[in-house]
């Protein structure tokens, strides 16, 4: 009788040695998307026809600019990871697949970099 864990057992196989990793990565990062787009996307569609200064005065709020930096970072990771997938199950020529996979993280990385430092430019100059 093992008592060693699925988990465990699967660990370490693969190419990478990080398939569980990243596969258990991905499902937190979709489950904590789960209350952060419902908390970032309330406050955002009641500010929708107050104007530019309605939504810089929501997002000048801690809380709000708090849950749409946690929202942007955990989506640019859930996003990144997910065409990381597509990306290495459906790209065959090497060089092609490497290329797309730097460009894949660049966007991805540059995305959440402009994302926090939008929401801290409206947080902090209020």
């Amino acid at each position: 009788m093992s008592y060693i864990t699925d988990r465990k057992r699967v660990d370490g196989l693969g190419s990478s040695h990080s398939g569980v990793g990243h596969w258990m990565s991905q499902r937190v990062t979709s489950i904590a998307l789960i209350p952060l787009s419902l908390l970032f996307l309330f406050p955002f569609i009641g500010n929708l026809g107050g104007g530019h200064a309605a939504m810089l005065e929501t997002y000048a709020q801690p809380r709000h600019a708090l849950i749409a930096t946690m929202f942007f970072i955990v989506l640019c990771m859930h996003m990144y990871q997910g065409l990381q997938v597509v990306i290495e199950d459906y790209i065959h020529g090497h060089r092609l697949r490497i290329g797309m996979l730097v460009v894949n993280k660049l966007f991805w990385g540059s995305t959440a970099v402009i994302a926090v430092f939008a929401i801290a430019k409206i947080a902090f100059s209020a």
